[in-house]
């Protein structure tokens, strides 16, 4: 309103609204207007098509992205509808009139010039950040430089994280306002937040935060997400998407180096667990030259993701990528000297445990790699061997931890987490390689227990378990089970009718 041809226009109604950004400006030709009106378009009208607007015609294009309205009054209209100046106040939606001198082409010569000038401007700063983020990465910066660079020029937190949310890179220390935005293992919860400008209330605290996504081709690296207590405008959006193109420079060189490196890991360590790398002490400076330790009691684990038919060979890689990487996220932040390698269809990690028992090491692990479930995250396996007291015991570890991934996977299906120290005798069961064999032996043993599906047969395999997991101790079954002890004996009675009375000394008196 302080350019020239556009001062001589008087505000009649929502003057709430006179700071709204205004990125377009058109005419309105008809009263039909609302589906073709774009975001932060100003509308100019000779009054005509208004004549047989809607009561709700200030609603409609408000809610479809104008942000102001200017009518030129006398010739078509006389006055502004009362409805209409109700409406624009309650919304601070700009009415405006155009004195009858000015003409439409004048108005929009301005206006558009402004527009266009401010857009150039955006453009120039948005290219010279570009050009600047280049020539950092060719001077040998990383991405932790990148994003630092754009937190400064955009005067916010920035940091950049892979695609399910795991911290790459940031600006400094995580905003106390964003810490709703974490799960408990530090993961993003990047699910939340949309691609765009957006901002978020908490606790009387309003977050604005820009998000763009580090791409390269159809693969998505990750995101890079700007926060800051004061707006971020669409210059600053522009910004963080030209850092997100260079962001991806970085991250796919890194791939590529890391890519290399771990075909040499992954070689060393096959060889290792073949026992054809050398002698223990070989073997720990080449280790030690990875930044691997071995000279200290570990643990082998070794983790799969659970196969997915809908996904093709190529979403499988980045699938087995992603995984890996999450590893070395997780595993790294309590160890920093262990060895995370990515093979064919598994991650291998040989880690000192920070825990009592493996098992309890493992599932501190999975649990900081799972996180709440979100990020578009895979279902996986995982096992654990025992503890690994010298270097000439990894591969032993090794073939453990295998056992204890399958033997679990077998046992408690998809998602399992085991231990090879607990396998018991289902260690000896895993050794059977037909399945039908194992199946024909518990009908033989079982009879109709093993075969019926009725509810009765379920508590009935239920209280044999559990009677099996205390040694045949009633007492300590009737417990678990909140039975009273007469109820487990008649439940007894039932089973020796059903498996034989061949079994009956198993549920004498002397072992209850």
């Amino acid at each position: 309103m302080q350019l020239p041809r556009w001062r001589g226009m008087e505000l009649v109604a929502g003057a709430r609204g006179l700071d709204a950004i205004v990125a377009r400006l058109n005419v309105i030709e008809v009263p039909d207007i609302a589906p073709w009106i774009k975001e932060h378009e100003f509308l100019l009208s000779t009054g005509y098509p208004l004549r047989e607007a809607s009561d709700a015609f200030i609603s409609e294009i408000a809610s479809s992205g104008a942000v102001g309205l200017a009518i030129k009054q006398g010739r078509y209209l006389d006055a502004i509808p009362a409805q209409m100046i109700h409406e624009s106040n309650e919304l601070g939606f700009p009415i405006l009139t155009i004195p009858e001198d000015v003409a439409f082409d004048e108005l929009l010569h301005e206006g558009l010039a402004l527009i266009l000038e401010k857009n150039l401007t955006v453009l120039e700063r948005s290219d010279h950040v570009h050009r600047a983020l280049i020539n950092l990465v060719l001077q040998g910066g990383g991405l932790a430089e990148v994003v630092s660079q754009v937190a400064e020029v955009i005067e916010a937190h920035v940091i950049a994280v892979t695609p399910d949310g795991r911290l790459l890179a940031a600006s400094g220390a995580e905003r106390p306002s964003m810490q709703a935005q974490f799960d408990p293992s530090g993961r993003l919860l990047i699910e939340r937040l949309k691609l765009g400008l957006q901002e978020t209330t908490s606790e009387e605290l309003v977050l604005y935060q820009a998000v763009a996504s580090i791409s390269s081709g159809a693969d998505e690296l990750g995101r890079i997400v700007a926060s800051s207590d004061h707006a971020l405008s669409n210059s600053d959006l522009m910004i963080l998407e030209r850092a997100a193109t260079v962001a991806a420079l970085t991250i796919t060189k890194r791939q590529a180096v890391a890519a290399v490196e771990s075909k040499y890991q992954g070689d060393f360590l096959r060889e290792v667990f073949a026992g054809k790398a050398g002698s223990p002490e070989q073997v720990g400076v080449y280790a030690q030259a990875l930044g691997w330790n071995f000279n200290r009691e570990q643990v082998v684990i070794v983790a799969s993701l659970e196969p997915v038919v809908q996904l093709s060979p190529e979403e499988h890689r980045r699938a087995h990528d992603r995984f890996t990487a999450a590893w070395i996220s997780v595993t790294r932040a309590v160890d920093p000297e262990a060895a995370i390698v990515g093979f064919a269809h598994e991650v291998v990690i040989i880690s000192a445990t920070s825990v009592q028992s493996p098992r309890a090491y493992l599932e501190s692990l999975t649990v900081g790699l799972s996180g709440d479930g979100g990020g578009g995250r895979h279902r996986f396996n995982a096992g654990v061997s025992r503890v690994a007291a010298t270097v000439e015991a990894l591969p032993e570890g090794y073939r453990q931890a295998k056992q204890a991934l399958g033997v679990g996977r077998r046992i408690h299906g998809p998602g399992s987490v085991a231990d090879f120290e607990t396998l018991g005798v289902f260690r000896i069961l895993s050794l059977v390689p037909e399945s039908e064999e194992l199946r024909s032996f518990l009908d033989e043993t079982l009879g109709e227990l093993a075969t019926r599906e009725d509810a009765e047969a379920e508590d009935l395999r239920k209280t044999l378990g559990v009677l099996l997991d205390t040694n045949i101790n009633v007492a300590e079954t009737s417990r678990i089970l909140h039975f009273h002890y007469n109820t487990l004996r008649y439940r007894i009675l039932k089973l020796e009718r059903m498996v034989g009375r061949q079994h009956a000394d198993l549920y004498s008196s002397k072992n209850s």
